[in-house]
């Protein structure tokens, strides 16, 4: 590997580093993710991953994890994956969820990334899997659009 190609991935990893790091802050910034547990695992330029601690309180009837918790992790990721692109300043403004298998386990994984983009918005898809000992189950598939907010300043 050549210097300047070092220097390039050094400067992606740092990066890198500083997008998670905003991200965590700002998810800590969410009442509703801190009540969640919710952790921000991964966020990069496009990408996005975002873990929810399954516990009792997140169930239905049933015992599975309520459709809402499983919804809200796919938002949740599709807006940081979108954010990644467009900035900071985002919301959905509109997505879809097909919920394939109930879910259950020890935690919530959604896995999002952008597929594709301009300057005001992003069209993300997220993966929502259930994972128990170690093992992951695709539980929603989801897409959504996610636009820059008009803030006056």
């Amino acid at each position: 590997m050549a210097d300047s190609d070092a220097a390039d991935s050094d400067a992606r990893d740092m990066a890198d580093s500083h997008i998670l790091e905003l991200g965590r802050k700002i998810l800590a910034s969410q009442p509703f993710s801190v009540f969640l547990g919710a952790e921000l695992l991964g966020l990069c330029p496009g990408t996005a991953e975002l873990r929810i601690p399954i516990r009792p309180a997140l169930g239905q009837q049933h015992g599975f994890v309520h459709g809402g918790i499983v919804s809200y992790a796919a938002d949740n990721a599709l807006t940081f994956a979108g954010g990644s692109v467009l900035g900071t300043a985002v919301v959905t403004s509109e997505f879809k969820i097909n919920y394939v298998k109930p879910a259950g386990g020890e935690f919530l994984v959604a896995r999002a990334g952008v597929v594709h983009h301009g300057k005001r918005q992003a069209v993300c898809r997220c993966d929502v899997f259930a994972v128990d000992q170690g093992v992951e189950t695709l539980c929603a598939t989801a897409q959504g659009t996610i636009v820059r907010l008009s803030i006056p300043g």
